[in-house]
């Protein structure tokens, strides 16, 4: 008779455990999957703007085409909102013609909405001389 008071006692019991290890784990899955994410945005980003200040280096390109190149790369890659803020100008580094194209983009939390993570994403390439 103990055993079956007992038994009545522990009823429900399992679900409560369940409800508190899930407060618990689903916040840091989430906040995983966000890091997750805004690393992939920002590695693409990254690949986009050198390879945009590669081909805009080059003696028979100009920055028009970096910037046509960067977009159509980030477009295919991930999504065109994040190729909106796209710049590129020629600097100076070390003394050596360079050509550096810039990304300004914002990566909503898991990519739905709400506060939102700022990145700035820059690729350099030295400029070929003719």
């Amino acid at each position: 008779m103990l055993a079956r008071l007992r038994a009545r006692s522990q009823r429900g019991a399992a679900v409560v455990d369940f409800v508190l290890v899930l407060v618990v784990l689903v916040p840091l899955f989430l906040g995983m999957l966000q890091v997750a994410l805004v690393m992939l945005v920002r590695n693409t980003l990254a690949a986009a703007a050198s390879e945009g200040a590669r081909l805009a280096a080059t003696s028979d390109r100009g920055p028009g085409d970096g910037v046509a190149l960067t977009r159509e790369q980030i477009d295919q890659a991930i999504a065109g909102r994040y190729a909106e803020d796209v710049t590129v100008r020629r600097v100076l580094v070390d003394g050596a013609p360079t050509i550096e194209v810039t990304i300004h983009a914002r990566v909503p939390a898991l990519g739905i909405g709400g506060p939102a993570v700022e990145l700035s994403v820059t690729g350099h390439a030295v400029e070929e001389q003719p």
